[in-house]
């Protein structure tokens, strides 16, 4: 008691002091605004009550906020996704005052994850490529996002995701918002009558186009559907649920968009493969498949076969017309995206080890493009990269940095058809599923898009690492528990 006492009485001498001393250098100062300190002094417990004691509570609302954030330009060069970012760097940052506070708070199972060891290796791997830089301080910028986007999405949910009814809240809480998207985007939609230019001018402030926005509806798809696959027939909310996923399904077609559409069916066709144990031999078949096609379009200059007629390159107010334009490699951004593709390939040429840096792309493609494959559309107004996250991680990081890339992508769906044929548990067995197939749709829009780089799909492809991770611990458990 005595010992409290004093603890008390030094902490109301400490305080005491604090206000004298905030009085008088206001008063010398002639600022009010220093009369602040004091109690700032006094909600310091609180605030770290509230931010390192209680760090949870900013992770449950980052995943709130993903759907609902909007991207914020702060100058021509730099911007941020409000406010969702803003979580990811504060939770990064308390994250690691927490551990120097608490070593052991990090889990063990993480530290001895090859996964986790892989994504390591790839990070130091970024942080050479930034001593290459054409960029350095962009590319400074890249590796430090790269940072508060893995804390938040791979090392928390091993800390924080310890039971089913926590990971069934993680997908609540993502699925709640984008729900709410979904249903006043259509709303709005049904304005323009559900047209297919209308979809580009409903979807302000949550998302910058239809592809980002079909993008994220479709990679969310997976984790509704195991909703409704693990909700008990007999109770009555899984109609509900059901109603939903219909309701996703419906604005993903109003979504007019491509690229969700065949990710979708390939989602679809993964599950198939991974419950005939087929996941290798698909990635094999996948890679092999690309490797020939490179080849041949490199071989005698093949690809310029594929160059567009600058002149005939259309963007179609009608989605019919649009389709048949694609087929015919007529439509805009099929042209464009050859484009950039010759570019990033011509780039990766001259730099094949360490690339051009992170960052970089936009600020140097130009010299690299070939006229044959320009169209109307070129000058690059939105700044947007080379529209393939495989093609864009060899051309800025190199060779290296695709081949890290590809063996933690791989590696995650293979573990995770492991996963989904040891477990016993269809809850998990479930989850690694749903995980796999999240990953398999993310992966195909990437082959189109670099969509991994912004907070939406970034944010999941993250996730999907975390939960590989922690699935694994979990089925260690289940092990346990068996024997």
């Amino acid at each position: 008691m005595t010992f409290g006492l004093k603890g008390y009485q030094g902490s109301s001498l400490i305080t005491l002091i604090i206000f004298l001393l905030s009085g008088v250098t206001a008063i010398f100062l002639d600022s009010f605004w220093i009369l602040l300190v004091p109690f700032g002094w006094l909600l310091l417990p609180l605030i770290f009550q509230y931010t390192i004691v209680k760090t949870e509570h900013f992770f449950w609302l980052l995943l709130i906020c993903l759907p609902l954030s909007t991207e914020m330009p702060i100058t021509q060069t730099l911007g941020i996704d409000f406010p969702d970012e803003i979580w990811m760097v504060l939770l990064t940052g308390l994250g690691i005052i927490k551990i120097i506070h608490e070593p052991k708070w990090l889990p063990e199972h993480l530290l001895k994850d090859p996964l986790f060891f892989l994504l390591l290796i790839a990070l130091g791997w970024i942080a050479i490529t930034c001593f290459y830089a054409t960029e350095p301080l962009l590319a400074l910028k890249y590796l430090l996002a790269k940072i508060w986007y893995v804390f938040p999405f791979v090392i928390l949910p091993q800390v924080l995701l310890y039971s089913r009814n926590r990971i069934g809240n993680m997908a609540i809480c993502i699925l709640v918002p984008m729900l709410f998207v979904v249903i006043q985007t259509l709303v709005r939609h049904s304005f323009y009558g559900f047209s297919f230019v209308g979809a580009q001018k409903v979807l302000f402030p949550f998302f910058r186009n239809h592809v980002n926005y079909s993008a994220m509806l479709v990679a969310l798809l997976p984790a509704a559907w195991c909703i409704w696959k693990l909700t008990p027939t007999e109770n009555a909310q899984r109609k509900w649920v059901f109603v939903c996923l219909l309701l996703a399904l419906i604005a993903l077609v109003f979504a007019y968009s491509r690229g969700a559409w065949l990710a979708l069916l390939l989602g679809m066709v993964s599950v198939w493969i991974i419950r005939k144990k087929r996941m290798g031999v698909f990635i094999i078949a996948a890679t092999t498949a690309i490797l020939l096609s490179l080849s041949w379009l490199v071989a005698d200059k093949n690809f310029m076969r594929f160059a567009p007629d600058h002149d005939h390159t259309i963007f179609h107010t009608d989605f019919g017309e649009h389709m048949k334009a694609t087929v015919a490699f007529k439509d805009v951004s099929t042209a464009e995206r050859f484009y950039r593709w010759v570019a990033g390939a011509r780039m990766l040429a001259e730099k094949p080890m360490t690339g051009f840096g992170p960052n970089s792309f936009y600020l140097h493609y130009r010299p690299y493009t070939v006229n044959s494959f320009e169209t109307w559309v070129s000058d690059n107004p939105e700044h947007s990269t080379v529209h393939n996250y495989f093609l864009l991680i060899a051309l800025e990081q190199g060779i290296v940095g695709l081949i890290l890339f590809c063996l933690l992508f791989f590696g995650m769906l293979l573990r995770l058809q492991k996963m989904y044929h040891h477990f016993q548990s269809r809850f998990y067995q479930m989850i690694s599923l749903t995980t796999a197939v999240t990953l398999v749709i993310i992966g195909t829009i990437n082959s189109m898009s670099d969509m991994i780089e912004t907070d939406k799909i970034g944010s999941l492809f993250w996730l999907c690492l975390g939960m590989v991770i922690l699935l694994e611990k979990k089925l260690q458990d289940e092990k346990l528990l068996l024997t």
